[in-house]
């Protein structure tokens, strides 16, 4: 029986899979829209010689390349072509996880500000979680539908029509009207999960057999069970009482915390988690690693949005485990957010999980301020975890907190809310919000540093089987063009001009959006081709060999946009050390951007430019004229 223990209440089986694999495009096509993305980034003889590799490869290596992709998906139609390739380059990745790859995204705050205790917020939080992953388990957890035209799919009647169409054929139904039910492969991996470190490649570790829960406080680990024998949620009054019990600790800090050790190196970590298993470990670190998820419990309240983002991109190591497929962090004043490692998924499986339980924790909440912990022995169920230290794993755990702290010392985290107006002023004047919101990015790059560079936008694939994310290319010949009359050439064009360039650039980014939430970018292809070079031991093609394929790759703008009644915020590291990471959203009345930086750029006089950009961009789309 599914009741208050689950969340939704038509019965899918997510693991059945009714979707199409994710296409794979027509090699001429993929060379096109490459070509099209370097364009605005090379000069004419560069681009006269990349376009002659491109070509080459495309009558030559890449088509022979490019056959055999085709006819192993045709073997493997259980899945997408980009499955292996993209968990590979996550598990084969060997920088640490910590700021390159791990993500997050914090809660808003309760709307009941009593509610915003921390034993409250994190006794709601955890109940909705173990709702959301039972209602999951049971198959009750209805797939999120993606609208690519929601006027004729986002609609009361076509949701009840589709309840009553077969499973089998109610994806060709959605497909009619271009509404997507989105892959849900990812989600077992919410729950029980963790990415184990291992020389060379880590593997993902699975046991949904696991009934117990890891809390971190203070750089100490609990875990205590929240399923009972007979599969049933702990009642909420007892998990309550036992992180009550939790807070209510005072065991002094480790002086070794072996948190630190998921921000190392992936191979040192490897080597000393064998350390740690070789010195009796196992059972500890088992616990760890089957956990349901992780609760951190932080000792400080949050001043304010920057040191949020700096909580929950990176915190103190002592208290995370980076490797788990996310932590849960509360901090003293109710303040949440998640940390997720990023191979096992992507955003969008999160941000269901994020928004679904928001909405649980916040509409039903299982426990009051005023409600008492249940009358049980804490200290019994609760089991703090001891870990057998010899000295190469001190100096271990030593060196990694150096790294750390000397990684965090050099990480720039800032933001601005531009408030001038947003996604609705936008779509009155018929251009794309997000098309904006990049453009803004193009122009601040060229104001602040004179160039146009490579650019990554991330979209979801999720509408495919097994489909993971696909490259939206922001920088183009439109956004250069408009960027240059905004920067360099304003007193030249009139404020009609620049109202067609920014339509031109929003029509544009359209396209390139709708062509890679269909499986129609570039990157991908590109990537699964070369991957399949190197797999078959051949020399890596010329085109692969290409000064300008390896800047396209280096994404000194790298962007991703949310937005979500649960989520404040959201944000990560640069995926260079020359970069931008940039985490933004467009709301109604607002645009909010979260731009970390190393020492190599400037975030701070980025996000003046970006401010400077979007104040010129909104004044011209309200017909103002602007000064230079």
């Amino acid at each position: 029986m599914v009741a208050r223990d689950s969340l939704c209440k038509e019965h899918h089986d997510p693991r059945v899979s009714w979707q199409e694999g994710l296409p794979i495009p027509k090699l001429e096509d993929t060379i096109t829209r490459y070509l099209n993305a370097q364009k605005p980034l090379l000069n004419a003889d560069q681009f006269r010689k990349t376009e002659e590799l491109a070509h080459a490869f495309e009558k030559g290596i890449g088509r022979e390349l490019h056959e055999q992709l085709v006819a192993q998906d045709n073997q493997n139609k259980h899945t997408s072509y980009i499955t292996g390739p993209w968990f590979d380059m996550y598990l084969k990745a060997r920088e640490p996880i910590l700021l390159n790859f791990n993500p997050f995204m914090s809660f808003n705050p309760d709307p009941k500000s009593e509610y915003n205790d921390q034993l409250t917020r994190a006794t709601n939080m955890t109940v909705s979680a173990i709702r959301f992953m039972k209602t999951f388990r049971a198959g009750y957890l209805e797939p999120e539908v993606f609208h690519l035209n929601p006027e004729k799919s986002d609609t009361e009647i076509f949701k009840k029509i589709i309840r009553f169409v077969p499973s089998s054929i109610s994806w060709f139904g959605a497909y009619m009207v271009n509404a997507y039910p989105l892959d849900m492969s990812q989600y077992f991996r919410l729950f029980n999960s963790t990415r184990i470190p291992k020389l060379n490649k880590d593997e993902l570790y699975t046991d949904e057999k696991a009934k117990h829960l890891l809390v971190l406080r203070n750089g100490n680990f609990y875990v205590f069970d929240v399923i009972d024998r007979d599969g049933n949620m702990l009642k909420p009054s007892e998990i309550q009482a036992h992180l009550k019990y939790i807070l209510s600790d005072n065991s002094p800090a480790p002086a070794f915390p072996l948190g630190y050790l998921t921000s190392e190196n992936r191979d040192t970590w490897a080597l000393l988690r064998k350390h740690l298993l070789d010195n009796g470990n196992e059972e500890a670190l088992q616990k760890v690693d089957s956990a349901m998820f992780c609760l951190s419990l932080d000792d400080f309240p949050i001043k304010d949005l920057v040191h949020l983002s700096h909580t929950m991109l990176h915190g103190d190591a002592a208290n995370r485990w980076y490797d788990k497929s996310f932590n849960l962090i509360i901090a003293e004043d109710g303040t949440a957010g998640i940390n997720f490692e990023h191979s096992w998924g992507d955003g969008v499986a999160v941000l269901r999980f994020q928004n679904e339980v928001f909405k649980d924790s916040t509409k039903t909440p299982a426990i009051s301020p005023q409600s008492q912990p249940a009358a049980v022995d804490s200290s019994r169920a609760v089991q703090k975890l001891d870990f057998k230290l010899n000295d190469a794993l001190k100096a271990g755990i030593t060196k990694a907190k150096q790294k750390f702290d000397a990684t965090i010392e050099s990480l720039s985290l800032n933001m601005i809310q531009f408030q001038e107006g947003g996604k609705e002023l936008l779509k009155q004047k018929k251009v794309s919000p997000d098309a904006v919101a990049q453009l803004a990015f193009q122009m601040a790059f060229l104001r602040q540093y004179d160039q146009t560079v490579a650019t990554y936008e991330s979209c979801s694939t999720a509408a495919f089987k097994h489909g993971r994310t696909e490259t939206i290319r922001p920088a183009s010949v439109h956004t250069k063009k408009c960027s240059e009359a905004f920067v360099k050439g304003l007193s030249k064009h009139s404020t009609e001009e620049l109202q067609n360039l920014i339509v031109e650039c929003s029509k544009y980014h359209g396209r390139l959006t709708k062509e890679a939430a269909m499986g129609q970018g570039f990157d991908r292809h590109l990537f699964s081709l070369r991957y399949l070079a190197l797999a078959k031991g051949l020399e890596l093609p010329d085109f692969y060999q290409d000064q300008a394929y390896a800047r396209l790759n280096h994404n000194i703008i790298s962007t991703s946009t949310l937005v979500s009644p649960a989520v404040q915020l959201g944000g990560f590291g640069p995926v260079v050390s020359d970069g931008f990471g940039v985490g933004y959203q467009v709301q109604d009345d607002w645009i909010g951007c979260n731009v970390s930086s190393y020492p190599a750029r400037n975030g701070k006089e980025f996000l003046q430019c970006i401010y400077k950009s979007l104040e010129d961009i909104f004044n011209v789309l309200k017909g103002k004229k602007i000064g230079s």
